[in-house]
């Protein structure tokens, strides 16, 4: 292997193209190893192409889209070296990294690892979800960002959470027709004791007000407390089937978007592995890091909302923050210049997380193990369904890698992104036990696809 890489970086999403322009500004040698194209991560996918149009009309996307670029300018006029459509498979303790790029994989080493990965849509298994004409909200703003595609008919939002709404604006801004949204329990009641701390944001709060008054403005039909959401079809979705007022209704769409919240994505860090802990609030696993994203293993650090769901704004300085703790462990600065510049970031970051917890309460997690149906699929990739999991649980499995052994489930391509917390959800709900004692699956490397060819070439 080459001489270590002074700070590796894993994503360049908001908090991975923060950090590394902080770092590569106080003279460390980094790289960023990015899965996309570009950078800019899922919130500011495509901002690039986008500035370049000159052409192009995409305000609809809105101003925190385009806030993206004062950060993705600073990382590309830095001396940070990106290096996009890179998969990184592995992660060990002595700072050894396992990439993948252009059908080659190797090895590199680092002095300081930063885990920006950010997070992922929390999956929403529901009856016909795995019918064409059936996505998430996150898939398909992914495809109105990336390639400005929207689709020709009616479309029915179902879930909760900012990015529905988001989602449903910029919809409504491109043309697309609406059929309805079907929330599924906002808790503004709830919600209400956290409301002073989070008037620090009131930016935030009057963005999602504005969001809701064009969403009304436009006469989309909007159905609060749904529950019973089924996706109706034979081959492909033809209806949307939810209960609401204690009575079925059904509404014909070929588009069903679904979204429920987004979770750390925690693949990379539970491979390592470094201490995760459980998050009651968010329901989901976190790792456990310090003030400046540094987990429990010497040298490797999260940043972003791969280490807490807190938004682009407070990925961005939780990225600086952790750049600083690197920049400072390797000599660049002094412990005063450490301590002055911290607390300027941690004052920014704890404004920007001050509408956090309004947010969680307002829209809190669901609980969906008790209302799965038995022939509902929980991991798609195997095929496992809910009651499979409870048969298994049955036989005397306790935690997730026990079920896996039993029924396969998490043993697919995703390697349990899509079904984790569910599988788990089902245990504890079965065994009437809390999620922190029911635990998570076993990751181990590689966690992204490796041809046998590419481990055959290593050297």
């Amino acid at each position: 292997m080459s001489e270590p890489i002074d700070l590796a970086i894993i994503g360049a999403g908001p908090a991975g193209m923060a950090a590394a322009a902080l770092a590569a500004g106080h003279g460390l040698d980094v790289v960023v190893y990015d899965e996309n194209q570009a950078p800019g991560g899922q919130i500011y996918r495509g901002f690039e192409a986008v500035a370049a149009d000159r052409a192009a009309d995409l305000d609809f996307l809105g101003d925190s889209y385009r806030a993206g670029l004062a950060i993705a300018h600073a990382f590309r006029a830095s001396r940070a070296r990106y290096q996009p459509s890179t998969s990184v498979w592995l992660i060990q303790k002595d700072r050894t990294i396992g990439i993948s790029h252009a059908g080659r994989a190797r090895m590199v080493e680092a002095r300081r690892i930063l885990i920006a990965t950010g997070a992922m849509e929390r999956p929403v298994p529901i009856p016909g979800w795995t019918l064409p004409g059936v996505m998430t909200v996150g898939a398909a703003q992914t495809a109105l960002k990336a390639a400005g595609l929207v689709p020709r008919g009616p479309v029915v939002l179902g879930g909760k959470g900012p990015l529905l709404y988001q989602l449903a604006a910029q919809y409504l801004g491109a043309g697309v027709t609406i059929a309805a949204i079907l929330e599924t329990g906002a808790r503004p009641l709830a919600a209400l004791p956290h409301l002073v701390q989070a008037w620090w944001r009131t930016d935030y709060l009057e963005k999602g007000l504005a969001l809701l008054r064009q969403i009304k403005n436009a006469g989309v039909t909007i159905i609060k407390n749904v529950s019973g959401l089924r996706a109706i079809g034979d081959g492909k979705l033809d209806a949307v089937e939810y209960r609401c007022g204690g009575t079925v209704q059904r509404i014909a769409a070929p588009l069903l978007l679904l979204h429920e919240g987004v979770i750390a994505n925690v693949q990379l860090t539970m491979a390592i592995p470094a201490a995760h802990r459980w998050d009651e609030a968010q329901r989901c696993w976190h790792p456990v890091v310090d003030e400046y994203g540094d987990t429990d293993l010497e040298g490797i650090a999260v940043a972003g909302d791969g280490a807490g769901i807190g938004g682009a704004e407070a990925a961005a300085s939780m990225g600086r923050l952790a750049a600083l703790a690197a920049v400072h462990a390797l000599g660049k600065i002094s412990d005063g210049e450490f301590r002055e510049i911290g607390y300027d970031l941690q004052r920014e970051r704890r404004r920007y997380l001050a509408g956090r917890p309004f947010l969680d309460a307002l829209y809190p997690p669901p609980a969906v193990a008790a209302a799965l149906a038995d022939d509902t699929l929980v991991c798609r990739c195997e095929e496992v369904s809910a009651g499979e999991i409870r048969r298994a649980v049955a036989l005397g499995c306790t935690g997730p890698n026990q079920t896996k052994s039993f029924t396969r489930a998490g043993m697919g391509p995703c390697q349990g992104r899509m079904c984790g917390l569910t599988v788990a959800e089902v245990i504890a709900d079965r065994l009437d036990r809390p999620m922190a004692e029911v635990g998570y699956y076993r990751i181990r490397p590689p966690i992204k696809p490796l041809t046998v060819g590419e481990l055959a070439g290593l050297e």
